[in-house]
């Protein structure tokens, strides 16, 4: 079969809604490019996580790339494409250059080239994040490796929006809570809740998808019994009490729902956002606290903001 890849030169604020349009379009696989990811310095503790060849990446901003089947229905797809592109403006997100280019590669090439880009990376203090075909020995004794199948999709937990949640997520979750992923992606909160010793996680996304990822990724690592995978918009008709929710989404997404978040947090429960790019920060921040939430916590990682927050104990 041929297949044609679709890139997109844009933002770094603008990766996670086009790459969620990609998918929703059907694509097979997205690849992002940043050019910042040259200038990063990598710890090297378990080998080369990256093999970077600079002539991939743009001068500035990021390829975003998609692979679609070669039919007579590509030339309309590529159309719906751009218009949810140039779409997302009205969001008041920065969709930068937005130049697409379309070029044709084999799909044996595709299939095995990518994963080179994917190797073992350590995120946290305790955890590692593994593709299922890297080969990979625990370093201390309480480490924690979560296991990914990211199939096409690229870049799975090495996200800045991603690690800085599970950072949170180590450093605040108990023994036996309950907790609310949402918009749960591939898995990845989830699983990594699972792991640090959640009783119970309820992940909602609403793509059948991510669904289906999050289902196949809890079963790698063993904690299928603890997550209900479920398709959901946001909060809505969720009656369950959470010690803990965790979201890393768009920032135009988290002011829709924390409302809802704050009604389901137990009292003293934490909610962890990510995803907020830093144009947005005071926008998440002054909505969190006109739902009642304190912030105790702001972390940062690149152009990237996650906040912390706390639903007051009555007296």
């Amino acid at each position: 079969m041929k297949w044609s890849e679709i890139c997109i030169h844009t933002t770094n604020e603008a990766v996670e809604p086009i790459s969620n349009i990609l998918h929703e379009i059907g694509a097979s696989g997205v690849v992002i490019e940043d050019a910042l990811d040259l200038l990063k310095e990598y710890d090297t503790t378990f080998g080369e996580i990256y093999e970077l060849n600079p002539n991939d990446y743009p001068e500035e901003g990021v390829f975003v790339k998609a692979y679609l089947p070669v039919n007579s229905f590509l030339g309309e797809t590529v159309e719906e494409i751009k218009q949810a592109i140039s779409g997302l403006i009205k969001y008041d997100i920065d969709i930068g250059r937005n130049n697409v280019t379309i070029s044709e590669v084999n799909e044996q090439e595709w299939a095995t080239a990518w994963k080179k880009y994917y190797k073992p990376v350590k995120i946290s203090k305790r955890v590692t994040i593994i593709p299922t075909w890297e080969e990979y020995e625990p370093v201390d004794s309480d480490e924690i490796i979560l296991e990914l199948d990211p199939g096409m999709a690229f870049g799975t937990g090495t996200h800045p929006t991603t690690i800085l949640s599970l950072q949170a997520l180590e450093q605040y979750i108990n023994k036996e809570d309950i907790v609310l992923d949402v918009g749960s992606g591939s898995g990845v909160l989830s699983i990594a809740a699972a792991l640090f010793g959640a009783k119970q996680i309820y992940a909602f996304d609403l793509d059948e998808i991510a669904v289906k990822s999050t289902t196949i990724n809890a079963k790698l690592n063993k904690v299928e019994g603890k997550i209900i995978a479920k398709q959901n918009d946001l909060l809505k008709k969720v009656d369950v009490n959470a010690d803990v929710i965790v979201s890393n989404i768009l920032a135009e997404i988290i002011v829709r729902f924390t409302d809802e978040a704050f009604a389901l947090l137990k009292e003293g429960g934490t909610f962890i956002t990510s995803g907020i790019i830093q144009t947005k920060k005071e926008e998440v921040r002054e909505k969190l606290k006109s739902s009642g939430f304190e912030i105790i916590e702001t972390n940062q990682m690149e152009d990237w903001i996650a906040f912390v927050a706390k639903k007051p104990i009555s007296n």
